[in-house]
């Protein structure tokens, strides 16, 4: 029996690794498959040439890039065109989108299926290898292999390369509201990224039930599906941003996302390069669209709308288990009666004592607030120990996979020290709590997080290893394994997923999943006599990576520290400042802070993350041109005034921002576009935001109240502090990278205007 324990023990560490290795495909050089298979290799080319330079929109890059793009598109015998224009978006983010469109001709009428990724690089840095470089490559490889095959699909095929995603969504705006091609799509599919590699996850984008698209994306079969609707119902309470989200709202057309998120420390930085995509996860991306490629070009679009929700979740050898949300209240109810009964029988055969019941809620406790407590306060004592780990924005460390593995063997610790303190508890009672909490979990999910009700389905195997302890004294190790397969193939890659794309600020996320899976393999668990030896192996095991974490906690050429100066000159003071997003200076921006540095006393420019200048210091003043301001009109009607200003830049920009005074601004247009009124009436200081193209001019058109006083204050940056002749800024050293999601590199003017 204590060998069948150690190798039923094997065997449930090789279902825990296999929980994560199923999920993708692996990959084989393949440049010399058949030209109508899709090539991983191939694609891999079309991400070298897209990701050579940072690419954001206004950028030198970006122009190099679309021409590539549709140079690729007319070699395969397309019919190429753009589509050019100004768009704001939700946001007030303005820009000049320049969207790519081809279409592939079906033999029928009708829908069209739109395939989709996006072009511009993340500003200012980023090479845009994976976000969204990936995505485009993954559509040029597979259309070309679909055009090889010379099949005619049944729909039209539209491609669509969007622009300016990066900046508002601005590219899928410019399409769904103005393009004729947009009242033909039936469904969308959409290649995203949020970091270098890992699996695809499926996301769908639907204003109703998300019923006939599973049904009909597990029609198309695609091998590696990974996806469940817990994460669909937190997607849906997100404020999302993805192009796919204006085609949902603006043109009610559903699609799918598959985007990946592991290495985020990756996402919109300098290290976005061809050479950290990793390869698995491309040809994970082709393993989506080649199926469902081929299927939905030949499907029925018009009628993919439905009322109904589905429970969905992936397994191996399953691929995508679903069912529909009228089961999650039978199945409850049904794991409710089986406890019941289980509980009578064990009181009835006398397996069951109340007394020792009660005791083993004592160890489920326990675990369960000392590994919450411990994962709730993981971020704050990684940066109170590493500070310079606050300047990565992302929330996720190059060594955060390591710090994973120091919260779940310290969480595995806690959980096997513990329940060996309880050894004398007999495996029955010990189970009672864990099925307890389980219930309630079950209960909770169904009534407020629908998507998770898959829960369910481990907790029917957690019932079915009661009622084998119930009915025998010592049962099949193999068994009790077995019984646990599907708690550890599901909940596994979630005590990664959730600090991997949410951050290490959820940890807690992590040891707390780490917890649960452990109380659903406590019947095998209970067997074992080496809980007290297993307890300190995963105890040695966290201090090992503790170590590791520290060893890799350094800043160095591999893993280059985030960093930001900004030069500053507000006209209306005449004032000139150093400015530094950074936490914990390096020597490179150091030099420019001094020892003199300070705080700032107002905020500065609105940022993703919120991200405001940490230190300024005074600065020389250099001869940076303001921009031009002309009032074209300023006239009064009704109870309302209103002014017209064309702002011309007088050197070579990339954003202006304009912010205002608590002045009601009750509409506005920026050359041309109104900006939504919904944005207006919730919006803070900052009026908009113009991402910049060829020195282009900004037209604004406000209207307020004639008796207010109206400020508005002018901040117009360039991306080249470091190379402008007025400055001696050096380059950064190799162990930095510039700091994403902020302005960054760059020289600022504030300028403001009174309208009395």
């Amino acid at each position: 029996m204590k060998f069948s324990r150690t190798l039923a023990l094997l065997l449930l560490s090789i279902a825990v690794y296999w929980s994560f290795t199923s999920l993708m495909p692996t990959y084989h050089p393949d440049s010399t498959i058949s030209m109508d298979s899709f090539s991983t290799d191939r694609a891999l080319v079309h991400v070298k040439n897209i990701s050579m330079e940072p690419h954001a929109v206004g950028f030198p890059g970006h122009d190099r890039v679309k021409s590539y793009i549709i140079a690729e598109l007319k070699k395969m015998g397309l019919e190429t065109t753009t589509q050019e224009g100004y768009t704001a978006g939700d946001w007030a983010n303005l820009s000049r989108a320049t969207n790519i469109l081809a279409r592939i001709k079906g033999s029928g009428e009708g829908k069209a299926l739109l395939l989709l990724s996006h072009y511009d690089s993340g500003p200012h840095s980023s090479y845009g290898a994976s976000d969204a470089g990936s995505g485009v490559a993954t559509i040029l490889e597979g259309v070309r292999t679909l055009l090889a095959s010379n099949e005619t699909p049944k729909n039209d095929i539209i491609i669509l390369i969007s622009d300016a995603e990066e900046l508002g969504l601005n590219g899928a705006d410019l399409f769904v509201n103005s393009h004729p091609w947009a009242k033909d799509v039936g469904l969308a599919l959409n290649f995203e990224a949020r970091g270098s590699g890992g699996p695809s996850y499926m996301l769908i984008e639907t204003n109703r039930g998300n019923g006939t698209l599973i049904k009909e994306f597990t029609k198309a079969k695609p091998q590696f599906p990974v996806a469940n609707s817990l994460v669909y119902s937190i997607y849906k309470m997100l404020p999302n941003d993805t192009d796919l989200t204006v085609f949902r709202e603006d043109g009610d057309i559903d699609g799918f996302n598959f985007a990946f998120i592991d290495d985020h420390f990756d996402y919109h930085t300098a290290l976005d390069t061809y050479d950290r995509l990793d390869k698995k996860t491309l040809a994970h991306q082709g393993s989506y669209l080649m199926p469902l490629l081929h299927y939905f070009s030949n499907a029925n679009l018009n009628n993919l709308k439905s009322l109904d929700d589905y429970i969905y979740f992936n397994l191996p050898f399953f691929r995508l288990v679903s069912y529909p949300f009228e089961w999650i209240w039978p199945m409850f109810g049904l794991s409710l009666l089986a406890f019941v009964a289980l509980l009578v029988l064990g009181f009835k055969k006398e397996r069951l004592n109340a007394k020792e019941i009660l005791k083993g809620f004592l160890p489920l406790l326990i675990t369960l607030v000392v590994n919450g407590v411990v994962g709730y306060f993981c971020w704050t004592m990684i940066t109170w120990w590493y500070p310079g780990f606050k300047d990565m924005l992302h929330g996720f460390t190059y060594n955060g996979y390591t710090y994973i593995a120091v919260y779940v063997t310290f969480a595995l610790f806690v959980c096997f020290y513990t329940y060996h303190k309880f050894k004398k508890i007999s495996t029955p009672n010990i189970l009672v709590a864990p099925i307890v909490i389980w219930l309630i979990i079950c209960g909770l999910v169904a009534a407020y997080l629908k998507g998770a009700s898959f829960f369910i389905i481990p907790l029917f195997g957690l019932l079915a290893a009661f009622m084998v302890t119930i009915n025998q004294e010592e049962p099949s190790p193999y068994l009790l394994v077995f019984l646990a397969l599907p708690a550890v193939l599901i909940y596994s890659p979630f005590i990664k997923m959730f600090p991997v794309g949410l951050g290490l600020k959820m940890m807690m996320a992590a040891t707390l999943f780490t917890t649960l899976l452990f109380l659903l393999v406590l019947p095998f668990f209970g067997q074992l006599k080496s809980k007290g030896r297993l307890s300190y192996l995963f105890l040695f095991l966290f201090f090992v990576f503790g170590i590791m974490s520290h060893l890799q906690s350094d800043f160095n050429q591999k893993r280059p520290k985030p960093s930001s100066l900004v030069y500053i000159y507000d006209a209306d003071n005449d004032t000139s400042v150093w400015g530094t997003y950074d936490q914990k200076l390096i020597g490179w921006n150091a030099q420019f802070l001094g020892n003199d540095k300070r705080k700032p006393e107002a905020e500065t420019l609105f940022s993703k993350y919120r991200t405001q200048l940490n230190y300024i210091s005074d600065a020389p003043k250099k001869d940076i041109a303001l921009p031009r301001i002309d009032m074209v009109k300023d006239t009064v009607i009704g109870e309302e005034r209103i002014i017209e200003l064309c702002v011309t830049p007088k050197r070579n920009v990339n954003r202006l921002d304009v912010y205002t005074n608590a002045t009601p601004v009750n509409a506005a247009t920026a050359n041309r576009i109104p900006l939504s009124p919904y944005f207006l009436q919730n919006r803070n200081s900052r009026l908009i935001t113009h991402y910049i193209t060829n020195n282009d001019f900004t037209e604004l058109e406000l209207s307020f109240p004639k008796d207010s006083v109206l400020e508005l204050s002018f901040y117009e940056a360039s991306n080249d502090l470091l190379t402008n002749k007025e400055f001696s800024v050096p380059q950064r050293p190799e162990t930095s990278i510039p700091m994403p999601f902020v302005l960054n590199d760059a020289i600022l003017t504030i300028k403001t205007l009174t309208f009395e």
